[in-house]
């Protein structure tokens, strides 16, 4: 039986948690974040929905009447990471090779079709073997965490604001130093993909957007075969879909791979720190010439996630920071 964990703020204003199955969510008594339920599950040694339902479950609760938060989140978002690695999923460099040979004359392979290769190549490395390493990216910190319903924002500067349907994995850092894997999520890693078009260095400021995760935390394995649809809204009617594929039978790099090359750095195995960690995707509505505009609405879902995340598109007003000399 597949289990997930929300996070919730009811019309109180007080938060809680609730545990999903078959369609019905219940609250766990006692809980108010999925981050303490993880630790009461690391001290107890146990996993977390033994420990969601050893909490005992309460009440039903009613989705429709409650405010759906990111299914993880830190009391002090600086101590919440957000990153994540692309050209993982089979198909995936086709749209970044069109992107980047654009402005490209040499007719060589560009950087980004041969570390697909790398990774299509050695993604996937038996037991006890390291694989290829992957892109990775940094996008910010929790500040940037968008739950599900809640506008993603563009900075005025920004060239594009474009969708990316992807699978995000969750982890908190034990008292060791060790990664704890809590689940996976349904997320949009939201990106500037006219900003990364013009020079492929700029893929660094391409991703330094927020992202939404949720509303729920898939508790357990990913299946291997994750199927979805990505669309895009536009005034009520749908002006762009897509079906998108994820997990690890349409991935050319295996999970723990990418999380070997993520956690392999010390300064992200810092005790008490939570990382959510995107996976990639090979479907955007970038590559089929589709321009967002502010009040678009994207809209990603997939089994094995109940719920799907939607998010309006909004625009920051214009910003000029300027920097003061002591």
């Amino acid at each position: 039986m597949g289990r997930s964990l929300l996070q919730f703020c009811a019309a109180d204003g007080r938060r809680g948690v609730a545990l999903l199955a078959d369609g019905r969510a219940r609250r766990v008594l006692g809980a108010d974040s999925v981050l303490a339920l993880a630790r009461r599950a690391l001290t107890a040694g146990d996993d977390l929905a033994a420990t969601a339902e050893r909490a005992g479950l309460g009440a039903p609760v009613d989705l429709n009447a409650v405010r759906l938060l990111p299914p993880v989140d830190h009391a002090d978002p600086a101590h919440l990471l957000l990153s994540g690695t692309g050209l993982s999923h089979l198909g995936s460099a086709e749209g970044r090779d069109a992107m980047h040979r654009a402005a490209a004359t040499d007719p060589a392979p560009t950087d980004s079709m041969r570390r697909f290769r790398m990774g299509v190549e050695g993604g996937k490395p038996a037991p006890g073997e390291t694989g290829a390493q992957p892109e990775w990216f940094y996008k910010g910190d929790g500040s940037g965490l968008v739950a599900c319903g809640e506008p993603l924002i563009s900075p005025a500067f920004a060239r594009d604001g474009g969708e990316e349907p992807e699978i995000a994995g969750i982890y908190l850092i034990d008292a060791d130093g060790t990664p704890v894997r809590l689940g996976f999520a349904l997320a949009n890693e939201f990106s500037d993909h006219v900003t990364e078009r013009g020079n492929y260095l700029w893929l660094a400021h391409s991703k330094l957007r927020p992202a939404a995760i949720g509303p729920e935390l898939w508790l357990g394995a990913l299946p291997p075969d994750v199927r979805g649809t990505s669309r895009i809204l536009r005034d009520g009617a749908v002006l762009w879909e897509k079906p998108f594929l994820s997990g690890e039978a349409n991935m050319s790099h295996s999970i723990a791979n990418l999380e070997l090359h993520h956690f392999k750095y010390a300064p992200f195995r810092r005790p008490g720190d939570v990382h959510v960690h995107f996976f990639g995707t090979a479907t955007l509505s970038f590559s089929d010439g589709v321009a967002t505009r502010p009040g678009d609405v994207f809209e990603i879902a997939a089994a094995p996630f109940t719920l799907p995340l939607r998010n309006p598109l909004a625009i920051a007003p214009a910003d000029a920071p300027s920097v003061r000399v002591l």
